[in-house]
């Protein structure tokens, strides 16, 4: 257990660091060298999408909270939701600085040619991101039960916000935004190793 909370809290207080530091360096660049994004780019579908992404993982966070007394769970869903919810702003920021809009008329992932992918079910707009009834089942867990769903749930978001923070790296222009993408693919991974660790003490395994 002291192990795993010395691993969450050392990649929480990394990740918000490099949030600072990264908030300050656009600030500094005012977007980048290839000045401001367009409202079609790469750097602004990937804002828009990421941060829908975090907002639900967010949400997961704060609910499996309130499930469940397990010190080594909520404190990995403290930071998830801390991070993550950290990382939305400045993903909103940024398109506010851009005065590009949070929203688009089209389809989610656009921006990575994969607009037209089917939907895993209602509410999950991009890869990983679960279903409404998903959300509701995990609403009505508690104890041991929520702690294995949450863990699934989150370890394929995970893999889905790899996914596209990867899609960020190779197309993105703008430098920051391509270095805090780069940032979610080497923190995420890390979590989801965690995670896989946390659900074999569990007698549980990853969905896929």
């Amino acid at each position: 257990m002291k192990q795993h909370v010395g691993r969450i809290a050392g990649a929480a207080a990394a990740v918000l660091v490099a949030v600072g530091a990264l908030t300050y360096a656009v600030a500094q660049d005012g977007g980048g060298s290839g000045g401001t994004p367009a409202a079609d780019s790469a750097d602004a579908g990937f804002a828009r999408d990421m941060a829908v992404h975090h907002q639900q993982a967010v949400e997961m966070s704060y609910i499996v909270r309130d499930r469940t007394d397990d010190k080594d769970v909520r404190l990995l869903a403290y930071d998830i939701a801390q991070t993550q919810a950290n990382q939305r702003g400045m993903l909103l920021g940024w398109l506010d600085m851009w005065e590009l809009p949070k929203v688009s008329s089209k389809p989610p992932m656009t921006w990575m040619g994969m607009g037209g992918m089917p939907s895993a079910g209602d509410g999950s707009l991009m890869p990983g991101m679960a279903t409404n009834a998903e959300m509701k089942k995990l609403q009505s867990l508690s104890g041991r039960q929520a702690e294995v769903f949450y863990l699934q749930l989150m370890t394929e978001h995970h893999k889905g916000g790899i996914h596209m923070a990867e899609g960020c790296v190779d197309k993105c222009t703008v430098g920051v935004e391509k270095r805090l993408a780069q940032g979610m693919v080497a923190g995420q991974q890390s979590e989801i190793e965690l995670m896989a660790d946390m659900l074999k003490e569990r007698d549980a395994e990853p969905r896929s």
